[in-house]
């Protein structure tokens, strides 16, 4: 409990400390510029969580990882996302499992204590995108199995065929979209 607490008070007063040095935007005046950074910072989060929401996310995941693709590391503690958001710590603690889960974010504790920090994998659209390759693959399998128990030429066969094909064409056009995407990275 006590580690927790000092962790909440090191999670704001490292907040305040980001927040201050974004809002001040060249000047020693922080309290208008700040109020408005943090309004259009909290905006940000929760249109892009309500835009990752309607595409099937879980709310409050979609709100910790606006949240941490908005945050100046890209990386938060439990604390800070929850102060942010307005959260609970068991609210937190769904999301950023869900995260982890399916790869948007990883845990790092920091060295000589308790507290984990969760941060986005460097490119974190490249991670995803790449990691989808093993759901696509287990996806054509399943569909093709399942064409081949339907067995000849009946609709229900030639629709999982099709779906299979799809999701093959899919993957190849995937595959050379992130290959250029490295590409460009790189070069």
């Amino acid at each position: 409990m006590a580690d927790d607490a000092r962790d909440e008070t090191r999670a704001q007063e490292a907040g305040k400390a980001g927040t201050r040095e974004a809002g001040k935007a060249g000047t020693e005046e922080t309290g208008p510029r700040l109020r408005e950074y943090e309004e259009r910072a909290s905006a940000f989060v929760e249109r892009f969580a309500a835009d990752l929401t309607e595409a099937g996310m879980q709310r409050m995941a979609s709100r910790a990882f606006a949240c941490l693709l908005a945050s100046e590391e890209g990386a938060l503690t439990s604390a800070e996302l929850g102060r942010r958001l307005q959260a609970s710590p068991a609210a937190i603690s769904g999301a950023v499992r869900y995260l982890s889960q399916v790869g948007l974010v990883s845990r790092q504790r920091d060295p000589g204590s308790r507290r984990e920090r969760y941060l986005l994998h460097h490119d974190v659209w490249y991670t995803s995108l790449l990691s989808r390759d093993n759901i696509l693959n287990r996806w054509q399998a399943t569909l093709t199995t399942g064409a081949d128990a339907l067995g000849g030429d009946s609709p229900g066969a030639r629709r999982l065929r099709e779906s299979a094909e799809f999701l093959r064409f899919m993957q190849r056009e995937l595959e050379e979209m992130l290959k250029r995407w490295h590409e460009r990275q790189q070069g």
